[in-house]
């Protein structure tokens, strides 16, 4: 009897730290925009205060990840990565509000299997990054066919820490409206987090700098600090999470937030590829 509990309990220290290895190890990939990992997230994006207005605002988001295998004739691994959002958005200095969806986003991300990431701790992609004119009021889009480059650079060789970037430069070449304004602006996302075990984590990787490149036009730069859980069950796996952020500098932005919470909700499918 001693030698079956002893047994038993042996089993399920294992299985317990099985559990929380994946889980830690989930933790390390859900913020990594190189990582082949299935993903639906949803974020709510309340902002109390803003620049230049009175009106606090909100932001739905739902932003699925696909990856797409690599192809006997196209080494490359994707990762396809659109972006849709439900706005409500200050239409002046007053409280008056829209609620409007906003343009579309997406990148085409083809990740490099060199150098080996799993001996390196290092990965990286290039591809298009694509945004397109949904937005129907001027305040929620710019009426302006987008595309341009985007890339990302993650290393993830010190246990428990990643840190990287996602960059990404979309510019117009078509126009929905007459009156549209050219567009040109460089997206810069530094990524940093680092994973507590259990599948606990701190990061600050939700703030994306934007500085529009044409003269007298915004730049933008916020900070962000927030702390999440990957847990799993029987369906997919978990990952609620919250962060905080601040917009530390702003030139030429008009209406910009001030201060932001983020609550987030993701879903996790790491045995799904396309």
């Amino acid at each position: 009897m001693a030698a079956l509990l002893t047994v038993l309990t042996s089993q399920g220290r294992s299985n317990g730290q099985t559990l929380s290895a994946e889980e830690d190890q989930l933790a390390k990939e859900v913020d990594d925009p190189t990582a082949i990992l299935a993903q639906v997230k949803f974020q709510d994006l309340y902002t109390p205060q803003n620049y230049s207005t009175t009106a606090q605002t909100n932001t739905l988001q739902l932003r699925p990840v696909l990856p797409i295998q690599a192809f006997s004739f196209f080494a490359f691994q994707q990762l396809i990565r659109p972006t849709l959002k439900l706005q409500t958005i200050a239409t002046g200095p007053s409280g008056k509000t829209i609620t409007e969806f906003t343009d579309m986003e997406l990148f085409d991300l083809f990740v490099s299997n060199w150098p080996d990431p799993k001996q390196t701790g290092f990965s990286w992609g290039l591809g298009p990054t694509f945004v397109f004119p949904t937005g129907r009021a001027p305040k929620a889009g710019n009426h302006a066919w987008q595309i341009g480059p985007a890339g990302a650079a993650v290393y993830r060789g010190i246990p428990d820490l990643m840190v990287g970037f996602l960059w990404q430069e979309p510019m117009s070449f078509a126009y929905t409206n007459a009156s549209a304004k050219p567009q040109s602006q460089f997206e810069f996302q530094p990524l940093i987090s680092y994973t507590l075990g259990h599948g606990w984590y701190v990061k600050s990787a939700d703030s994306t700098w934007t500085i529009n490149w044409r003269h007298n036009t915004s730049t933008t730069i916020p900070v962000s600090l927030g702390v999440g859980n990957v847990y799993k069950t029987e369906g997919p796996e978990l990952n609620p999470w919250i962060s905080f952020e601040w917009t530390v500098y702003h030139q030429y932005a008009g209406i910009t937030p001030k201060y932001t919470i983020r609550f987030g909700f993701t879903l996790l499918f790491p045995h799904l590829e396309l």
